[in-house]
């Protein structure tokens, strides 16, 4: 605990010249810097500052928290002390930005009792081919893809991912498959709507939905050496989950925005944690015959 405080001290009081420029260390709060209880599964919901901590990845939070081991200063010089000091908080530092494409899959069989039986409509496929060819247009060198395991998503990846697959290769294989994004109701609206389910259900879903935002939003890992690209092919809900919680909205408003099908939400995540929403259920690459929003 002393070599927390003397740390948190010296990071205050002091400012350097380092390999990537100058260093400037802000002041940041306790109230900032606390630590979840990790059995607490709900939001933390910010008030009117922006929760800079908001992914655990702060550079002085990971510092302060044993983030870095740090050797025995010892008889060092206070310069070469800050020196190292510098070093440190440098080497937890992200560089690069992360991008992460938010896609809904394509219309589906809205008949269907069973999630097999929940295919894509040809209105559908149609779609998510548009889709895939507008992905491909934007010419990024995407680094990932991800898709819900249920079978409208995993129909839409397929056809979007032909794109940037090989001639004799399963488009398919190019997506990991993540059983944490399937649809669900990830938390109450408000205000009340009659049309979802009951709490059990909220209460099932949204720790998964909130485990997955936790997974997959947060700022870049210190060690990208470049600016990312990710593609994410899941559902309506979680979609507008993931976005409210992006960029620190109340989570419970969710159900005010409509996302039409096959549709493209940019989230971009700098490395200080800032979060913008580039676009949101983004439509446009489609002629009029083939938007829809179910």
């Amino acid at each position: 605990m002393k070599e927390a405080f003397r740390l948190f001290k010296k990071l205050v009081a002091t400012s350097a010249v380092g390999i990537g420029g100058i260093f400037c260390i802000k002041l940041v709060s306790c109230e900032d810097m606390r630590i979840q209880n990790e059995n607490d599964v709900e939001p933390r919901l910010p008030g009117w500052r922006w929760d800079t901590n908001w992914d655990k990845r702060d550079p002085v939070y990971r510092l302060l928290t044993g983030g870095v081991k740090r050797a025995e200063v010892g008889n060092k010089s206070k310069t070469s002390d800050t020196e190292e000091l510098m070093k440190d908080l440098d080497n937890v530092t992200p560089k690069h930005i992360r991008n992460i494409f938010l896609i809904r899959h394509g219309q589906y069989n809205l008949k269907g009792s069973t999630d097999n039986e929940r295919t894509l409509t040809k209105l559908g496929r149609k779609q998510a081919a548009a889709t895939g060819k507008r992905l491909k247009l934007m010419s990024n060198n995407y680094d990932r893809f991800i898709v819900s395991d249920m079978s409208r998503a995993l129909e839409t990846a397929e056809i979007i991912g032909k794109e940037f697959s090989r001639t004799n290769e399963n488009s398919l294989d190019l997506f990991e498959r993540d059983p944490m994004l399937r649809e669900g109701s990830p938390i109450e609206p408000a205000p009340p709507s009659r049309k979802w389910r009951p709490e059990l259900h909220y209460y099932e879903d949204g720790i998964r939905i909130e485990a997955a935002f936790r997974k997959y939003f947060h700022r870049a890992e210190p060690e990208q050496d470049k600016e990312s690209f990710e593609v994410v092919v899941c559902h309506a809900n979680v979609i507008r989950y993931f976005c409210w919680r992006a960029i620190q909205f109340h989570p419970n408003r969710w159900l005010h925005v409509s996302l039409g099908n096959a549709s493209i939400t940019h989230i971009r995540i700098l490395p200080e944690g800032g979060v913008i929403l580039m676009s949101l259920g983004d439509s446009s690459h489609m002629p009029k015959e083939l938007l829809t929003t179910s």
